[in-house]
């Protein structure tokens, strides 16, 4: 050890000394910088570090004092009471400008603090149609790209790496420095609701298209101009019980019965080859297995049994959110996702994370907790020092201390350019998927598939703005009077009893009846055209064979779809996971399994493509 490290060891630092601001000379070796800085923290600052949570935005740009719907709290009791300078947003101002303006307003607060340790923002996805305040957030002013789901029916790496460097730009645009994504899950049980954020259930698509994004947004090294990506969710979030999401109680369980854990750490592997910088365990407990039956969070076995010890991994662990205090979301309760743990205090839960070996605890702010296991001889300043160093060098390799500020004209510039859009647009249209064209009779007598249409044909239509249809053809007001329904569909999914909950869709995949009904009977009246958002794989087989053509998407505009309906653009992508036949097929399937649903109706890569 070094003689500062040394002497930070045995006593936390005086808050009343004079400040050594090396720390600030850019010119030092980081690591030097770091213990610099170490040195001289307290032991409510080094706390400060460990606790990230969400935090508000007013609409204008200015700093929220109260908290939002989904968290948040005030600023300055946030930065100045409990000494926190690593924040989650959720929802951020339409204009870039003001999302810029707060950054810069809230990094001038941190920099008024005894140190001036600068903040770190980080955020869910939020470039695509996604609006899950706990999963993925809607783009706004961001340009929208299909979701990861999307990205791996394209299948291409260069296309992600596109996609993850231009997201970069304009996270770095308005000051976000922190991906919690990508979600490198492999989707092997179909029900399950955070599928539609992975790239399927291929090992080796996931594995390839991971690494490409995690370059995109890190580069080959991290540096100024990055942004760190916490991939997740370790050891792999995939293999559900019944498909259920950990955010709930009943969806704690992780189940292999095909004995296949080994296989779901794989996509990490290519991450830790990519240089990741973080790694985020997931909310659920492995069950039948030869680790710990508690949540990955508090779960020594793997986070420093398998990830620190066995990988090797040195970068940060954090935390999914909310394993140590209960809340209340949007007015409903929100308990803690201490699974396994649920009869630990938070204080004793906030001790087993620590002893796991995690960094760091999301969408939590009691430092107090930790200040008090330490003062109480439970947890040792060294081992808090061992987290703090992690956290403070991200900050200095990521430039923060040398460059807190962004340029406001530039995120307007930046956010949403015309080329981020066109690029975004482009892959919309390239991840259709295409998946049933039949033919059919023209006016002449002649036979040809259905798609692509062709311009000016009477247009009925479902789930389709008309005015958009309206470009594309004549818009009519019911099947007899058109040339061609076109209808847009979700995948279905069982409603649940809180408010919350339906973010996350779980359950059965079929269709209602009276849906397969109505359906039906359109498909009878004219040619029919369905598109499916397949955020999880729907059962289709009840209505395949009336549909005159059947295209799948994971985040498409009405526009890039009718462009390639209409063959304006052709249809790229390929499934990235089987559509299984049966609901049947699905519950006999084996959840840690890919590719086990029996006698699949279109299998993972299937897709057709336009003739000629």
């Amino acid at each position: 050890m070094t003689d500062l490290q040394n002497r930070d060891a045995a006593a936390s630092a005086d808050d009343t000394a004079p400040i050594d601001t090396r720390y600030l000379d850019a010119s030092l070796p980081i690591a030097e910088r770091v213990e610099i800085l170490l040195s001289q923290m307290t032991l409510e600052e080094k706390a400060g570090l460990f606790f990230q949570t969400v935090i508000g935005i007013n609409p204008d740009g200015t700093l929220a004092e109260e908290r939002g719907m989904a968290g948040g709290g005030s600023t300055d009791e946030f930065v100045n009471g409990l000494k926190m300078n690593h924040f989650n947003i959720h929802q951020a101002p339409a204009d870039p400008g003001a999302f810029a303006e707060w950054h810069n307003r809230l990094q001038e607060l941190a920099a008024a603090t005894r140190l001036g340790i600068p903040v770190t923002i980080s955020s869910d996805p939020r470039n695509s149609y996604s609006d899950n305040p706990l999963a993925a957030l809607f783009a706004g002013a961001f340009s929208v790209w299909p979701e990861p789901m999307g990205l791996a029916a394209i299948g291409d790496e260069a296309t992600v790496e596109r996609f993850a460097d231009i997201a970069r730009q304009e996270y770095t645009a308005v000051g976000i420095r922190v991906a919690l994504h990508p979600q490198i899950d492999l989707a092997t049980e179909p029900r399950w609701s955070r599928a539609l954020q992975t790239f399927g259930e291929d090992v080796e698509l996931a594995s390839r298209l991971g690494a490409a994004y995690i370059r995109g947004f890190q580069g080959e090294t991290l540096g100024h101009d990055s942004v760190a990506t916490m991939t997740k969710h370790f050891p792999g979030g995939g293999p559900q019980q019944d498909g259920e999401d950990p955010h709930f109680g009943h969806g704690r369980e992780q189940v292999y019965p095909g004995g296949e854990f080994e296989l779901h750490l794989k996509p990490f592997e290519a991450a830790f080859e990519a240089g990741t910088s973080q790694i985020m365990p997931y909310y659920g407990m492995p069950v039948g297995t030869e680790y710990e039956e508690v949540g990955f969070g508090f779960n020594k076995s793997v986070v420093t049994g398998l990830l620190r010890e066995r990988y090797g991994f040195d970068g940060i662990v954090c935390t999914d959110w909310g394993l140590i205090t209960d809340d209340e979301i949007m007015g409903e309760p929100f308990p803690a996702r201490a699974w396994g743990v649920e009869h630990l205090s938070p204080r004793e839960r906030v001790k087993k994370v620590i002893d796991a070996g995690c960094d760091q605890f999301g969408g939590e702010a009691c430092p107090e907790l930790l200040i008090e296991l330490v003062r109480d001889g439970e947890i040792a300043e060294e081992r808090v020092d061992a987290s703090a160093r992690r956290l403070l060098r991200e900050k200095f390799v990521l430039g923060l201390f040398d460059h807190r500020f962004v340029d406001v004209e530039r995120a307007k510039r930046v956010v949403g350019s015309a080329e981020f859009v066109a690029a975004g647009e482009a892959a919309q249209r390239a991840a259709i998927t295409l998946l049933v064209n039949r033919e059919r009779t023209d006016a002449t007598g002649a036979a040809a598939p259905t798609l692509p249409l062709g311009r000016g044909l009477r247009l009925y239509v479902e789930g389709v703005a008309p005015e958009v249809a309206g470009e594309y053809g004549e818009v009519v007001a019911s099947p007899a009077e058109a040339d061609v329904a076109i209808l847009r569909l979700a995948a279905p999914f069982e409603e649940r009893p809180t408010f919350f909950e339906n973010f996350f869709h779980s359950g059965s995949l079929d269709f209602p009846e009276e849906r397969l009904a109505h359906l039906r009977e359109i498909a009878a009246a004219v040619p029919t055209v369905v598109d499916v958002f397949l955020d999880r794989p729907a059962i289709l087989a009840p209505i395949v064979d009336e549909l005159a053509a059947l295209t799948g998407n994971w985040g498409a505009s009405d526009r890039a779809l009718l462009d390639v309906l209409t063959g304006a653009a052709a249809p790229e992508g390929r499934l990235p996971f089987d559509l299984p036949r049966t609901m049947a097929a699905v519950e006999a399937s084996r959840p840690d399994v890919p590719f086990d649903t029996v006698d699949p109706l279109f299998p993972h890569g299937y897709g057709l493509r336009y003739e000629g």
